[in-house]
């Protein structure tokens, strides 16, 4: 099997699977039971050290207690890797102490057809933006299959080729989509909170095309601000119509946490109106 290993076991999150799995069920076990209306299509999440985004990306996978098979395709931004388009990891599995989740290569094949959407997996070798994921997902769901994607170059243009590609290859298959992303970087807190306010608040109007204008003008306010526009437009086409934000905070907001350089974290969920 072609395995992409863990690069950030160890460093931002446990090394052991006990640990990991003690961790993760502490961050859900605080979340209120309080799902939204309707079917999950679509999660935005946070990708940071666990022990600052774990607390608030529980609320969006607490949402996937009882699942026992699932495909999630993973969309994040490339932090280390310049490249343009959009990168699918399409064969083979991504491993961490938790196990290998493998690829759902059927659906991975299909994206990488379409334009803008390459087999590429050299980019996904040490980015964390997706292995951030994979603590909540693989501790949750036993029979987990991963379809990750790396956006390179976050253009409207990749933007639009993208969404267009997720949502053609999922149209009638049951996967959920998650968006990788932070918010503002090492702002004091009222700045950060004040910018993060902006982009959550465009999420809750569920309006990725005042988001995209956003993210165009002032590009600071989200690292996978390209990824959850693309994430929202394909959740859109593919029947959600209602964005729920489950959490906001920042990284000072855990103990110790320091309120003059902070980073911001939401977690929501796109979901469809329950079918009668």
């Amino acid at each position: 099997m072609n395995l992409r290993r863990a690069a950030v076991a160890g460093s931002w999150y446990p090394g052991d699977a006990r640990a990991i799995a003690a961790e993760v069920e502490g961050y859900l076990r605080a979340v209120p039971a309080s799902p939204p209306p309707g079917g999950l299509v679509a999660l935005v999440s946070p990708h940071a050290g666990l022990r600052y985004s774990g607390p608030v990306a529980a609320h969006g996978y607490a949402l996937l207690r009882g699942r026992s098979d699932l495909t999630v395709v993973l969309v994040g931004p490339s932090h280390r890797v310049a490249f343009e388009g959009s990168a699918v990891f399409a064969r083979g599995g991504f491993q961490t102490p938790l196990g290998t989740a493998p690829v759902d290569e059927a659906i991975a094949r299909d994206l990488a057809g379409h334009p803008g959407v390459s087999e590429m997996p050299e980019p996904h070798r040490d980015e964390h933006s997706l292995e951030m994921q994979l603590p909540f997902l693989q501790h949750l769901v036993p029979q987990l299959r991963v379809v990750p994607v790396l956006m390179g170059d976050q253009s409207r243009a990749d933007v639009d080729r993208l969404a267009e590609a997720l949502a053609r290859a999922l149209a009638g298959r049951d996967a959920l989509l998650v968006a990788s992303t932070d918010l503002s970087h090492y702002h004091p807190a009222p700045v950060a909170n004040a910018l993060d306010a902006r982009v959550v608040g465009d999420l809750e109007r569920f309006d990725p095309e005042a988001l995209m204008d956003r993210l165009e003008s002032e590009p600071g306010h989200a690292c996978g601000g390209g990824p959850m526009v693309a994430v929202m437009r394909a959740a859109r086409a593919l029947g959600a119509d209602r964005a729920t934000v489950l959490r906001y905070a920042d990284s000072g907001d855990v103990e110790e946490g320091d309120k003059a350089r902070v980073v911001g974290y939401v977690s929501a969920a796109l979901t469809r109106a329950a079918r009668a």
